[in-house]
């Protein structure tokens, strides 16, 4: 059943939160931590090159929720998409990212942030749905492109295979 809030009641509380506003009360929005703002030089429109220089796909990176989030929108080679969310969290220290593409790949990864480098880590469903190791590193090229380096291992970390390595510059 709704809860019926007197009108007079409603119109008191819209005025305490209004008058609190007016003197600057009101909790503001956004990441003020300097560590929220770290993965900030991913933020761009970018073609995206392998190794040899082939284009591998674009990534539109935005910074949302008052620039607290890190939002990614990559459109790859042979209609792959994905989106991933990317965001510090104060209360544990880490770097989150969760990824979803079209082909129904989900990671979930944290880290940190050191020497111009994000590092990601996670596990993950691999082929034959056995558990995969996951690790990210995007490096914070001196130029203004940026690396990233995706890595996977079947074998609880003793070996890595290279998923994807691409070099991110932005669109003129």
């Amino acid at each position: 059943m709704p809860v019926r809030i007197p009108l007079l009641t409603l119109g008191i509380l819209v005025g305490v939160v209004s008058a609190s506003a007016a003197q600057g009360n009101a909790p503001t929005a956004g990441c003020p931590k300097p560590e929220s703002h770290q993965f900030d030089f991913w933020e761009g429109d970018w073609n995206v090159t392998d190794p040899t220089g082939k284009v591998v796909g674009t990534n539109l990176v935005t910074s949302e929720e008052g620039g607290c989030l890190i939002h990614e929108h990559w459109s790859g080679g042979g209609g792959s998409t994905g989106q991933s969310f990317n965001f510090y969290e104060t209360a544990t220290g880490l770097w989150n990212q969760v990824w979803v593409d079209n082909f129904g790949t989900v990671l979930r990864l944290s880290g940190n942030y050191a020497d111009r480098v994000l590092r990601l880590t996670g596990v993950a469903a691999g082929p034959g749905g056995k558990p995969q190791q996951q690790r990210l590193a995007f490096f914070r090229n001196a130029d203004g492109s940026v690396r990233q380096l995706w890595e996977t291992s079947d074998d609880e970390g003793k070996t890595w295979a290279v998923a994807f390595d691409g070099l991110y510059r932005k669109k003129p």
